[in-house]
């Protein structure tokens, strides 16, 4: 194959825990009788509560089909990549085994908001031995439970330099590296409408921030669709796979099916990017927004992260499908593949 997919998760293969129908058909098409995979295939999702493997067993039991944790790209994944900040000691904000995917991925000095509210009342800015170690950085993996208890501490450790407890300084500004993986404003589960996703949590930081302070909250890094740094390890993933399975012929092609992404897509080596939208998960296609205006223009509101500028033509999917399984049929046609 000269193609490779990148199957997003939620509202795509399911909603939630229950496996969307047209996902098993899907993927039956997509493996040989041993269970072997015909084209090269990653799983990119912007959830991060979980460990590569964990993700991968719930897919393989959902889909029917081995899934192994190298097919699997959480939105933290990236991380491995900035090893600068390994070695230092960092707060990592949201749900899940928060220390095992944060050393998973090479952290060695994590500390959790739960670990930093429960040594807060005995910080003493005498007695060094019961203080937690300078915080660096802060991770925010993804939407916490508690928003108010970790608002409240991240605020805390960007308005003092990474000392909580001390009081808030006015030389704290450039703040503390922050690393923010999962941008998603809403995302599909059970329910009938969308639910609040971390990017919700991030639009509640970077105003308190700014609110406090008069100044915007700075990300030295955003991962997570859709950004670039997101695709072009997801092309990398891809690769592997081929190289492992000794398919000679370069990949020119990425067919990214998802619920309705602003399509940055760009990649390092492969020719193009193909965005397939389908209408299982967020997107409404009859949904627009009226503006007050006196020509009663009508546009799409933009759900997209406030760091990453509206383009129009990111926001146009190449292909428009109603599932995923018409999503594969319609790239083995493009492609004149025939399994």
């Amino acid at each position: 194959p000269s193609f490779g997919f990148l199957f997003d998760i939620d509202g795509v293969l399911v909603r939630g825990r229950t496996p969307i129908p047209a996902a098993r058909a899907a993927f039956r098409k997509l493996v040989n009788p041993q269970g072997q995979f015909l084209v090269p295939v990653v799983f990119v999702t912007n959830a991060g509560d979980c460990l590569r493997q964990k993700k991968a067993e719930q897919l393989s039991h959902l889909l029917g089909v081995p899934i192994s944790q190298d097919q699997v790209m959480m939105s933290h994944s990236p991380l491995r990549m900035f090893k600068r900040y390994h070695e230092k000691c960092v707060l990592v904000s949201g749900q899940g085994p928060l220390l095992d995917i944060a050393q998973d991925l090479g952290f060695c000095q994590p500390i959790t908001i739960d670990t930093l509210r429960e040594k807060r009342p005995l910080l003493d800015a005498v007695d060094h031995d019961r203080r937690p170690n300078v915080l660096v950085t802060v991770v925010l993996f993804g939407e916490p439970v508690r928003w108010e208890t970790s608002l409240q501490l991240i605020i805390d450790v960007l308005l003092t330099s990474g000392y909580p407890g001390n009081p808030y300084g006015q030389e704290s500004y450039p703040h503390l590296p922050v690393l923010a993986c999962n941008m998603d404003l809403m995302w599909v589960a059970e329910a009938q409408s969308p639910r609040f996703g971390h990017g919700t949590f991030m639009v509640c930081l970077e105003n308190i921030y700014k609110k406090i302070t008069g100044k915007d909250l700075k990300y030295e890094a955003l991962m997570g669709k859709p950004s670039r740094l997101t695709y072009q390890y997801a092309e990398h993933l891809i690769r592997a796979q081929a190289l492992q399975r000794s398919w000679d012929q370069p990949i020119q092609t990425l067919y990214a099916p998802g619920p309705g992404w602003e399509s940055e897509l760009a990649t390092a080596a492969a020719a193009r990017c193909s965005s397939v939208l389908v209408c299982t998960g967020v997107y409404d296609p009859h949904r627009e927004v009226a503006l007050p205006s006196r020509d009663s223009i009508t546009q799409n509101v933009f759900h997209g992260h406030r760091d990453f500028s509206f383009d129009p033509a990111l926001v146009e999917p190449d292909h428009i499908v109603p599932d995923v399984d018409a999503a594969v049929d319609l790239v083995f046609q493009l492609e004149n593949f025939a399994p």
